[in-house]
């Protein structure tokens, strides 16, 4: 399912991704949705440090390593996620994650 990167509730924009997990791995066909106030139409996305050319929708399939933001008009920018093309790589759940909580760990290749 989809998991918030940041609090549930928190007044932020989230960049929501599919499959949940962290840090994303290109091959496993990443999904970003944006979610925050105002119309899904919209949403801007950011790529690195400058503003993409993606605009108006709330969701893409990703098909390019790199940072991604978005933004969102009434609640901002949201935190950053990276999409990496590794070999191996040691994943923990995209979900918010507090002292003592119990986590289990994936390693993939």
């Amino acid at each position: 399912g989809w998991c918030p990167l940041s609090p549930a509730g928190a007044q932020t924009t989230q960049l929501l991704v599919e499959p949940p997990w962290t840090p994303a791995v290109l091959w496993d066909n990443v999904t970003l949705t944006c979610q925050g106030s105002g119309p899904p139409n919209a949403t801007t996305w950011h790529m690195g440090r400058r503003r993409w050319w993606l605009e108006g929708v709330d969701h893409f399939f990703v098909t390019v390593t790199g940072t991604y933001k978005c933004h969102r008009p009434g609640t901002g920018l949201s935190p950053a996620v990276s999409v990496v093309n590794a070999t191996a790589v040691l994943q923990v759940p995209a979900r918010a994650l507090l002292e003592g909580d119990t986590v289990t760990l994936r390693c993939r290749s």
